[in-house]
């Protein structure tokens, strides 16, 4: 396929973006293999465009990804005829995509658990809200239809209670308080977020709990559920969380990802309306690293 360009001076990899089937990250993995190119020469993603340039592109064949069940063992927190809890470990991404076609915590409860909602489809079954591949924790699981309903309905209004553990770098310099920061994709990093103006609304708040020098146990509660919140918000106030590849410093702690963990979950039951809670301990590798920390710093 060709595309000439009648504009100049915008990135070939946003132009793609604008002007073709492919998205910008499709883009730019094509542009890098070769077999985007402009004026039959290779090129970099970053290419300002020229009135008149020629850019001969081909569209990926899509690959489609099979939603099979598979027998991951999953700790089954909670269950009953319409909603279960499950506490998922670092390291597992929350269901398929291109990077991740299998092994998911979706696979895991296609096996696990006989009925799941089908709002989201054959994507996420199931899956009412997420959290990152890296973090560990609590997630809530519809199993029907009118279950998911209610309960992203009551996400929605701000009414579950979502509570993390985080371990962050530095030492802040209040006991508690708010961030209050929009957030939307980052211009510079398609991969990560950022606190931008006209971004959606997102409010986190912290509460410290143990300080270590140049660590701090920190208590975190979302009253939004942007992608990425946490991580953003004490990245952008000067803490970011201890482990975190996309937003720390690469000197941290040694760990399987961010020191980030969904320790406690709180929502209305769909049919009962009684309000449930549940707490789930950090990893063992989190535990550890604590320890550690405690006993530098006695």
């Amino acid at each position: 396929m060709k595309l000439i360009i009648n504009e100049s001076g915008t990135r070939l990899d946003k132009v793609l973006a604008d002007h073709t089937k492919l998205s910008r990250v499709q883009a730019n993995e094509e542009i890098k293999k070769g077999t985007i190119t402009v004026n039959e020469k290779k090129v970099k993603p970053k290419y300002m465009v020229k009135i008149g340039d020629v850019v001969n592109y081909e569209i990926p064949e899509e690959i489609i990804l099979d939603y099979v069940a598979e027998d991951i063992p999953i700790e089954i927190v909670y269950e009953d005829d319409d909603v279960a809890v499950v506490n998922k470990p670092q390291g597992m991404v929350v269901h398929p995509s291109h990077g991740h076609p299998s092994k998911t915590l979706v696979n895991a409860l296609l096996f696990h658990i006989k009925d799941l909602s089908s709002i989201n489809g054959v994507v996420r079954p199931g899956i009412v809200h997420r959290i990152d591949k890296d973090t560990s924790g609590l997630l809530m699981i519809a199993k029907n239809n009118q279950a998911h309903q209610i309960l992203a309905q009551e996400l929605k209004n701000k009414k579950a209670y979502r509570h993390y553990l985080a371990i962050v770098h530095g030492n802040l310099p209040n006991d508690r308080g708010i961030i209050e920061a929009p957030i939307a994709r980052s211009d510079k990093n398609r991969k990560k977020q950022a606190v931008k103006t006209g971004g959606k609304p997102a409010l986190t708040r912290f509460e410290v709990l143990e300080r270590y020098g140049d660590y701090t146990l920190v208590s975190l509660t979302l009253e939004t559920g942007r992608t990425h919140q946490i991580r953003v918000h004490m990245a952008y106030i000067g803490h970011p969380i201890a482990g975190d590849p996309l937003y720390g410093p690469k000197k941290t702690l040694k760990g399987q990802g961010q020191f980030l963990h969904a320790k406690t979950i709180g929502f209305t039951h769909p049919k009962t309306k009684e309000m449930m809670t549940f707490s789930i301990q950090p990893p063992e590798i989190f535990l550890k690293t604590l320890q550690e920390l405690r006993e530098l710093n006695s």
